[in-house]
């Protein structure tokens, strides 16, 4: 509830529960082709980020079940902005993940 404290390690745990349950679904529910683990892993941070409605829409995950994974890696960075300004977190956090899916 709002205005709650809670410990770091039961932090984790709900976050580890919300991924569990709602991320990895997510992935099983639209990707079609196989995926390494680094590939499900920055799917995985990319969906918790943005959520189910936009990565279902996303011209990435039809690129990915296109087969084509390099033009999936690339457009990652298309989603660096909040309320229309590129923020350099998300520029970060995209390369990061958009080179974490590129990994073998």
């Amino acid at each position: 509830e709002k205005g709650d404290i809670i410990t770091e390690a039961r932090a984790d745990i709900r976050l580890n529960k919300y991924i569990d349950e709602n991320v990895e679904t997510v992935i099983d529910r639209y990707v079609k082709v196989p995926l390494n683990q680094n590939q499900y892993d920055a799917l995985g941070s990319f969906i918790y980020n943005l959520g189910e409605t936009n990565f279902k829409d996303s011209t990435l995950l039809k690129k990915l079940n296109g087969k084509n994974y390099e033009g999936a890696a690339n457009e990652f960075k298309r989603w660096n902005k909040a309320s229309g300004k590129v923020l350099r977190g998300l520029v970060k956090r995209r390369a990061e993940e958009a080179d974490l899916f590129r990994q073998e």
